[in-house]
């Protein structure tokens, strides 16, 4: 057998250059007992904690793989509920950052998450348009609600009833009673998607928004407290709001209206034209604040009713002097004594607009005893803003307080680029040029600068240059972080740059058809008599395409172009004839690389293939369906034929352009990954997606073996694809409104596939000590006992203290909590507790009982009839045996 190459893994190290992802929302959390200052973000799949006072990044939560949708502090303070796109839920704990609680009950993204007024329960709501309610407790799930027709947009607890309200996009909100799970009343009056609902005034108010500039707000009547009063059956029940009078029987026609009723009151009327898109109310439901997909909150204040009574008998001052006055103007029929009725703009005022530097994606706010508002804003650039509001003031001012900006880019980075000594890491974007230092992944200088496309290091590591969208070269000094010049380069954006091996300068290609050429000089600088450095150009080739991509081969000879039509030109760096055209690709080439040696070219085109060709002869030696998507990146490996693509896919796949295989994939990115840029020493990568974060990989030096990682392949698609599985409908089981809130996953069908296992072992080792028992019987002797390396390795264990080990282990599942807390199950779990010890205790009698009469009867025939028992008398007679043995020994040498 030959011997099998070995590559060096690389793995994921650590994500920078995101500040909160927009999938999700923003919370304010309670660390180290302070409220109002730190802040939980998601980003991608871990959940940052944000220290806003101090714009410091002080805990990260670890995720595994799927983004983060939602998150949820809890009442206690100590807690976090974490939403993600694959439906499974966890709880950490923000004090040390751990989770040791896991629910899998949805099949897609969680969009809601909230938890009861003691934090007892948690409710979820997903996209796939089933709610779930959970047992924190006991760490299981109660119960799945069914009713829902489209995904879910909100979801809350009643605090005072143990009732359930739901929101969806299918228009509905829906009432249910947790006692019955059953839905009992269902809230129509809208004609498109209802994303959100807050309850308020004691929870008889709801108000709901939806895809119009309208707040909807109804009234609850909760018709038990009603009949409590003492009030006769058939009675009247004054709507202040509306000449309508809704007695008690039209509200019973329904037999599902028996616990509340729903009679709309009113409407608000936002500024903003477009969807609402997070409608939320403090804790003490006295602000009221929502946003649309502009940049702007609108903040509303809902009076006591004390002050209500104040500002209605303003209003009826105000109406008794105008009558007075149009009385003594000397009008007719005027009432001097005027009603003024109570409307909805009586109860709720609006406070103020806040407007946001950018889109508004979520925000929290907090109010402080003292009257201020805490107000904290996700935007959709990857940024975090804090606000400040004092309500208690007549005319409120708002202030911002903070910013959270410079550990990300507002827009995605479209060029990466690393440092000669493999520390420092640029990377660009259509506003900012940051540089990182990769070890402590700190931002360490940001300069404003144009939409940029490429860049790179002068060689010192002392400036940078970079290539933009519109044709201008960008020169900044890093000690300084000014602009030292620009320079007008080309008529259109500039694709590419590439450094020359003997780093006296550089090429550029650009969408105006041209390749230029530029060398390093020093010249005077106008503010100082010292020099800098500048650029000049020296030459240019023209083509009749336009360019996406240069690269220079290693030893300066040659120079590779990919144009729009398809193909790579390859032209000699010192004449600039034409030497090769690598034509096969069908879309444009987006990138490529020379090997070290000079001797391979790689080429990644929008057509989703890598290709690789020889230099030499241009022939091609292999064509590589690298992607699903547009490969947007390549680049070889220093020193090695191995190279990384990055795809449109979300993937960045390591490839050996000698073996023309597969080594490995790097997945974690959530969008589209547009480059990547690797260590000087091969250490490193850099890259940079759609999800506006940074991605850290490192090569370790663990062994790499394509079989065994191809085993390892196959077999998680096959667990994921086993997870993925419909579940079993059983016969005759109608489906309801009510259902279990478990979901088949991989970790349950491991844990079944255990237990069966282990019963599987249990039989076939009871059989086989039958067997052995049967056998020593027929031999009249003991023979060795049959032993099992599972037994074995579990120290010589009994089968069945071996299933009830791999039963232990099992985590405590969906049943559980069911069992555990069902009342009409306590009574057989209380007998069963009580009777298992009981049976146990007897059973050790009767056994201690038998075991000591035993002992007895074998004392007293002893004692009588002078005797010992069988395994006495044959130790003893091999004892005789071997004394006589040693005797005749003695015997044979003396004679």
């Amino acid at each position: 057998m030959g011997l099998t190459k070995q590559y060096l893994r690389y793995v994921a190290s650590a994500v920078f250059g995101v500040i909160a992802s927009q999938k999700a929302n923003i919370t304010f959390v309670q660390l180290r007992g302070e409220r109002g200052r730190y802040v939980a973000v998601a980003a991608c799949e871990h959940v940052f904690i944000w220290d806003i006072r101090k714009g410091e990044k002080i805990l990260i939560l670890q995720g595994t793989k799927h983004e983060v949708t939602y998150l949820c502090p809890a009442p206690d303070g100590h807690h976090l509920a974490v939403g993600y796109e694959d439906g499974s839920i966890r709880i950490f704990n923000i004090m040390t950052g751990e989770s040791n609680v896991t629910f899998n009950g949805h099949k897609a993204a969680v969009t809601i998450l909230n938890y009861d007024t003691l934090g007892a329960r948690l409710v979820s709501g997903s996209k796939d348009t089933e709610v779930i309610v959970w047992d924190i407790i006991n760490e299981s799930g109660l119960y799945r609600l069914k009713g829902h027709k489209d995904a879910i947009t909100h979801a809350a607890f009643l605090k005072g009833r143990n009732f359930l309200v739901t929101s969806s996009k299918d228009t509905l909100i829906k009432w249910w009673d947790l006692d019955t799970q059953h839905c009992f009343q269902t809230l129509v009056g809208h004609r498109s998607e209802v994303w959100g609902f807050v309850l308020f005034t004691d929870e008889k108010r709801i108000m709901t928004g939806s895809s119009d500039s309208e707040l909807r707000v109804w009234d609850i009547h909760y018709l038990d407290e009603e009949k409590e009063v003492g009030e006769p059956d058939v009675k009247k029940t004054k709507n202040p709001f509306e000449n309508v009078e809704v007695t008690e029987d039209e509200l019973n026609e329904n037999p599902e209206e028996r616990l509340l009723a729903c009679q709309k009151i009113g409407s608000l009327f936002r500024e903003g034209r477009d969807r609402v898109v997070t409608l939320a109310v403090d804790i003490s439901s006295r602000i009221v604040a929502c946003h649309g997909t502009d940049g702007v909150l609108e903040v509303f204040k809902i009076l006591t009713e004390e002050e209500v009574n104040q500002k209605i008998e303003k209003k009826q001052k105000k109406a008794k002097k105008k009558a007075k006055r149009m009385a003594e103007s000397g009008e007719a029929d005027v009432d001097l004594e005027p009603a003024v009725e109570r409307t909805l703009k009586d109860e709720i005022e609006k406070i103020t607009n806040i407007k946001a530097s950018g889109k508004i994606r979520s925000f929290s706010f907090l109010l402080l005893p003292n009257g201020e508002l805490k107000i904290v804003m996700l935007l959709q650039n990857n940024s975090v803003e804090a606000y400040s509001l004092n309500i208690m003031v007549k005319t409120p001012e708002c202030t911002k307080m903070a910013r959270i900006t410079i550990a990300g880019h507002r827009t995605d980075a479209r060029t990466l680029a690393f440092s000669s000594d493999n520390i420092a890491v640029l990377s660009a974007s259509a506003e900012t040029v940051k540089i990182w230092n990769r070890s402590t992944l700190q931002c360490i200088r940001t300069m404003a600068c144009e939409y940029s496309l490429c860049s790179l290091f002068v060689p010192g590591d002392r400036q940078i240059i970079l290539g933009t969208k519109s044709g201008k070269l960008q020169l900044f000094d890093l000690a300084s972080g000014h602009l030292l010049e620009t320079f007008d380069a080309h008529d259109g954006a500039v694709w590419s740059i590439s450094l020359a091996p003997d780093q006296r300068g550089f090429v550029t290609g650009s969408a105006d058809k041209l390749v230029k050429f530029w060398e390093f000089e020093l010249v005077k600088d106008e503010n100082s008599t010292q020099t800098r450095l500048s650029l000049k150009h020296t030459r240019s080739l023209q083509l009749d395409e336009d360019i996406l991509s240069v690269c220079y081969s290693p030893n300066q000879r040659l120079l590779a172009v990919s144009l729009l039509d398809c193909t790579v030109k390859v032209f000699y760096t010192d004449t600039l004839k034409f030497f090769l055209s690598l034509y096969g690709h069908k879309l444009p080439v987006l990138c490529m690389d020379i090997s070290y040696d000079s001797n391979l070219i790689a080429t990644g085109s929008a057509d989703r293939n890598v290709k690789i060709w020889g230099l030499e002869f241009g022939d091609c030696h292999k064509s590589l369906f690298a992607h699903d998507d547009s490969v947007m990146y390549l680049k070889f490996v220093p020193k090695t034929h191995l190279f990384f693509t990055a795809g449109k896919d979300w993937k960045i796949k390591q490839w050996d352009a000698d073996k023309f295989e597969h080594i490995q994939t790097l997945e974690g990115h959530h969008g589209e990954v547009w480059c990547l840029t690797i260590s000087p020493n091969g250490d490193h990568i850099v890259s940079s997606s759609h999800d506006k974060s940074l991605r850290l990989w490192e090569r370790t030096r663990e062994p790499l073996i394509l079989e065994e990682e191809r085993e390892m392949q196959r077999e998680a698609e096959f667990e994921e694809s086993m997870g993925k599985g419909d579940e079993r409908v059983v016969p005759g089981e109608r489906e309801g409104e009510a259902g279990l809130a478990g979901k088949k996953t991989i970790e349950t069908i491991k844990a079944a596939e255990r237990i069966m296992e282990a019963i599987e072992l249990y039989r076939e080792e009871t059989k086989k000590l039958e067997e052995y028992s049967h056998a020593c019987k027929l031999a009249s002797k003991k023979l060795p006992p049959p032993t099992n390396p599972i037994l074995a390795a579990f120290g010589n264990i009994s089968p069945s203290r071996y299933v009830l080990e791999v039963i232990r282990k099992v985590k405590s599942r969906i049943h559980f909590g069911q069992i555990t807390s069902n009342q009409m199950l306590l009574t057989v779990i209380d007998s069963l507790r009580k009777n298992t010890v009981g049976k146990i205790n007897e059973i050790k009698d009767v056994i201690g009982f038998n075991m000591a009469g035993l002992q007895f009867l074998q004392r007293e025939i002893e004692a009588k009839e002078d005797v010992i028992f069988f395994a006495d008398a044959t130790e003893r007679f091999k004892e005789k045996k071997r004394k006589r043995r040693i005797r005749e020994r003695a015997v044979l040498t003396v004679v």
